[in-house]
């Protein structure tokens, strides 16, 4: 019991000792949003993303005003998208829609998002997550907001991201073939032609059907897919490349229809003479 009192009576003499060298608790200087405000802006306008990213963060945080918080909020998102951190610019992006939803900004800041999706698309033989990710967010935007000035822009991405999981199906399809499993080959195939038919791959799709029906001997099957590119894409080479399959005396032919049409042009000329 003595030995406790005498412990706790040493701890008294030291603390008080302490207290006299340094106060226990000292308030903080407040920090001017306003200066933090124009100090993130100046590095942000020379591309130190870091420095502005800390001076907005520290800005929003003792702003009074919510609106000047939320600006700071989704300039500071902003910064963190110029640095390519698209994780840390997208959770950024989540919290200002979560703290902010009436901001004037809350389109912009969806646009970001959408915008920071696109960018992380890969090649057709990589991760598909950036892919469905990017069309899900720019489908979203379009819906809500399909007269903004952002919409031409998220349109054209669109189509881009229509080419992209289109190249993705046709560079699965073409490993199935690659390994003659056929079945697999033909769904990834027919998934493209009926549900990317505005894309720059339709047409090697429809060849690669007419291809692989030929080569397992669904002659009637290759000719249908054969009918729709000839249809629609009769100048193009897949269209040339599903014919001569189709038709073997292809070079003849064309050689022919060569020489008949330069026969009736000197016929022709010596009927004028």
């Amino acid at each position: 019991m003595i030995i406790r009192i005498l412990i706790v009576f040493g701890l008294l003499i030291f603390l008080n000792a302490c207290s006299k060298d340094k106060p226990l608790y000292e308030p903080q200087k407040l920090i001017d949003p306003y200066k933090s405000y124009k100090e993130a802006f100046e590095a942000f306008e020379q591309n130190d993303f870091f420095f502005a990213n800390k001076k907005f963060t520290e800005a929003e945080m003792n702003f009074d005003f919510p609106d000047l918080a939320a600006k700071s909020a989704i300039m500071s998102s902003y910064s963190l998208y110029g640095m390519n951190l698209y994780g840390e610019a997208e959770e950024s992006l989540i919290r200002y829609l979560k703290n902010y939803p009436a901001d004037k900004n809350v389109m912009y800041a969806h646009y970001l998002t959408a915008i920071i999706f696109f960018e992380q698309i890969g090649e057709e033989k990589y991760d598909l997550k950036p892919l469905l990710k990017a069309k899900e967010k720019i489908d979203f935007f379009l819906e809500k907001y399909p007269n903004s000035e952002y919409a031409i822009d998220l349109n054209f991405k669109r189509n881009l991201v229509q080419n992209q999981f289109a190249a993705k199906e046709l560079y699965i399809a073409k490993y199935y073939i690659s390994v003659q499993k056929w079945v697999p080959a033909i769904k990834r195939l027919k998934l493209v032609v009926k549900d990317y038919d505005d894309t720059i791959f339709i047409e090697e799709a429809l060849h690669r059907l007419v291809e692989i029906h030929f080569h397992l001997g669904l002659k009637d099957e290759a000719q249908k897919y054969a009918s729709i590119l000839g249809y629609n894409y009769n100048s193009s080479e897949w269209f040339e490349q599903s014919y001569k399959i189709l038709n073997k005396e292809y070079k003849s032919f064309t050689k022919k229809e060569t020489r008949d049409e330069k026969n009736l042009f000197n016929k022709i000329i010596k009927m004028i003479k």
